[in-house]
């Protein structure tokens, strides 16, 4: 072993600087779930800057009368009304029935999106075969089913739930269809090379691959299942926030018809927010 006497200053010096190395690296602050928390916080009080806005900003046309109280109602009228619909029970049946509608054809709407999306993206025989024709029908307006639903399907659940299907259904597949064609080829191959094909390369190189854009897709079909809520319940409905919309609309009831599209924009933000936390794990999960 060599004495500290005799070695060189540089090599003193590095070994001084080794040594208090860990040390530094101990003393430096991490980013941890505080960080998260805070930054976390910090979004969503500047998220909430516009909302706040846009509310001072009616509570004080209101108040000037730039608007009668039929055409703009107050906050307080707003909120009021709600109350009144909560303690009757009606509100929260209507939040819950469409809520269930929303989800029961985002979840039939995008996984047909994604099977028909993979099948599409993947293969030029079904390609050539359906996109013309889904690309045809992904132009028809929502109001424009209404009529054949209630003519096939009568006035219950089943076509309400099916117009929110047909909604969710053509952004999952775009998104997936496109998404899949451009996929790198070099990954398929290496999955080749392992032996991987069919539904087993789909699973394991192919959709990984292309996580983000079926969360993109995802979002955007449940935010098309919350439009089309909206034309489901003008199917004879009797519940629902849509029916609520235009209940209010039909009976002047301008209050009621503004709690409707507050509920609506609340929700839907609420189901989007909740979207975003899975796409988040997926992303680092398969991403």
């Amino acid at each position: 072993m060599i004495p500290a006497s005799s070695r060189s200053l540089p090599e003193a010096e590095a070994t001084h600087d080794a040594a208090e190395a860990p040390a530094v690296v101990r003393g430096t602050p991490r980013r941890g779930s505080r960080g998260d928390a805070a930054s976390g916080l910090k979004r969503a009080a500047i998220g909430a800057v516009v909302p706040l806005v846009l509310l001072a900003l009616w509570q004080w046309s209101t108040s000037v009368g730039l608007f009668s109280a039929v055409q703009l109602p107050a906050p307080g009228a707003v909120v009021a009304a709600g109350a009144e619909l909560a303690g009757r029970g009606e509100l929260w049946q209507h939040v819950g029935i469409s809520t269930q509608r929303v989800l029961l054809g985002f979840v039939i709407g995008g996984a047909l999106g994604l099977a028909f999306g993979s099948l599409v993206g993947l293969s030029q025989w079904a390609d050539r075969l359906l996109s013309p024709t889904i690309g045809a029908l992904r132009a028809v307006p929502s109001l424009a089913w209404v009529p054949l639903l209630i003519l096939w399907l009568k006035i219950g659940e089943n076509s309400k739930v099916t117009l929110i299907v047909i909604g969710a259904f053509f952004p999952v597949f775009t998104t997936v269809y496109l998404a899949l064609r451009h996929v790198d080829r070099k990954l398929v191959e290496a999955g080749r090379a392992f032996g991987l094909s069919g539904l087993q390369l789909l699973t394991t190189i192919q959709l990984p691959a292309v996580v983000p854009a079926i969360f993109s897709g995802l979002r955007l079909a449940l935010a098309q299942a919350w439009l089309f809520l909206v034309a489901a319940e003008l199917i004879a409905s009797s519940m629902g926030l849509g029916f609520l919309l235009t209940d209010s609309q039909n009976n002047g009831r301008t209050d009621r018809l503004l709690l409707a599209i507050v509920l609506l924009a609340v929700i839907g933000k609420i189901t989007d927010a909740l979207l975003g936390v899975a796409e988040r794990w997926a992303v680092r999960r398969w991403a």
